[in-house]
């Protein structure tokens, strides 16, 4: 269940241009999960075609772009720095709110984010 939380994670990486988002929703036989990433710095095109376009094996993955992530997210991992570059992404998480005990801690330690509820 832990590399779950991690991939959860690394999907967030996605992220969107200003008033640019995307919603990645994903499954497979025993899990759903959905986030959206509002892009803050990460030049549009490279959101677009690389950050909300995950790769996840064994899972139907369906990206829907938007202008801005939508409320009712359990969780908010703000100003999330991507990994090794200098990128910064909102990721909105939605579905579980216990799985927060997981998300909160990777993102403020692994993303360098500020963990918010709505």
């Amino acid at each position: 269940m832990r590399s779950l939380y991690v991939l959860l994670m690394m999907m967030g990486l996605c992220a969107e241009a200003l008033a640019e988002g995307c919603i990645v929703h994903s499954q497979d036989d025993r899990i759903e999960v959905k986030i959206c990433q509002q892009n803050r710095s990460i030049p549009g095109e490279l959101f677009r075609t690389g950050f909300c376009q995950p790769a996840l094996k064994d899972q139907k993955v369906e990206v829907t772009f938007i202008e801005q992530c939508p409320t009712g997210a359990f969780g908010i991992c703000r100003n999330a720095q991507v990994s090794n570059m200098p990128y910064r992404q909102d990721i909105h998480y939605y579905g579980v709110a216990s799985d927060a005990r997981f998300l909160q801690p990777a993102c403020e330690q692994n993303s360098a984010g500020e963990w918010t509820t709505e």
